[in-house]
């Protein structure tokens, strides 16, 4: 495995599995860490001899729970803003990327988690795992980018009640709504995962980069209206500022 702190590769010939998180507080990455995952990807994209990407949390208890919202306690908008942009362009990598990536989904993938396995292009998902956007309560607006990854995959009738309710979904019903792939109990993930993967690289790799493309020149409109929309503000920082300082300071007092 190669890299720093919170992201880290490993190749295994044509296969590059990419790890996020330290292992610890559920995998949450730090702006510095999104800014790592996308140099990482425009790396792993130039390599011609790349031909799949598995996105995986650090440790077995955790894909990610988004963004380390730490870092925003007592932060100025203007930093706000910039942790972001910084985790929308580390999304937009993973889209970009002109092989497919198979995000691998233990544990829990919420907020900026779950964006970043809706960004991968299948989702292989445990059955018990828990997958979902309760970003509302923290005071954050959601923003376009975000709707529109989850109702691309799931309808927007269904992306409404996964964004107002901020609810959890577990694998089973991730597989039925069409956030997941495909479901697998836990010990076998990595197993059904590898055989996704397999599938895919016994074809030729031109014809493998070719359908990412075309799918990706179907998205491509409502893509770019997306980026071309002017900034808005990424929270209500009032409300941001008094619910996380709420929430970590009961994390502190109940030692979770």
């Amino acid at each position: 495995m190669t890299g720093t702190g919170a992201v880290g590769v490993q190749r295994d010939g044509a296969l590059a599995t990419v790890r996020i998180g330290s292992g610890h507080r559920a995998n949450a990455l730090g702006t510095r860490d999104w800014q790592a995952l996308s140099a990482l990807l425009d790396r792993l994209g130039e390599d011609r001899s790349l031909r799949a990407v598995v996105l995986s949390g650090r440790g077995t208890a955790a894909f990610s729970a988004g963004s380390d919202m730490r870092e925003w306690l007592s932060a100025n908008p203007t930093d706000i803003d910039a942790s972001f942009s910084a985790m929308e362009t580390a999304l937009t990598a993973v889209e970009r990327l002109p092989v497919p990536v198979i995000a691998e989904v233990r544990g829990i993938a919420a907020g900026a988690g779950c964006q970043l396995a809706c960004a991968c292009d299948l989702r292989i998902v445990a059955s018990d795992a828990e997958l979902g956007m309760p970003i509302a309560r923290w005071g954050i607006l959601v923003p376009p980018a975000f709707a529109a990854r989850i109702a691309t995959l799931t309808g927007p009738a269904t992306a409404r009640d996964l964004l107002l309710t901020g609810r959890l979904v577990d694998g089973e019903e991730a597989a039925r709504i069409g956030l997941a792939t495909a479901t697998a109990p836990a010990p076998d993930l990595a197993s059904t995962t590898a055989a996704v993967v397999a599938s895919i690289t016994a074809h030729p790799p031109s014809a493998v980069r070719a359908a990412k493309q075309s799918v990706n020149t179907l998205l491509a409109p409502t893509r770019d209206r997306l980026r071309q929309l002017p900034s808005s503000p990424a929270a209500d920082y009032a409300s941001l500022q008094r619910t996380l300082s709420a929430f970590l300071t009961r994390s502190l007092t109940t030692g979770t």
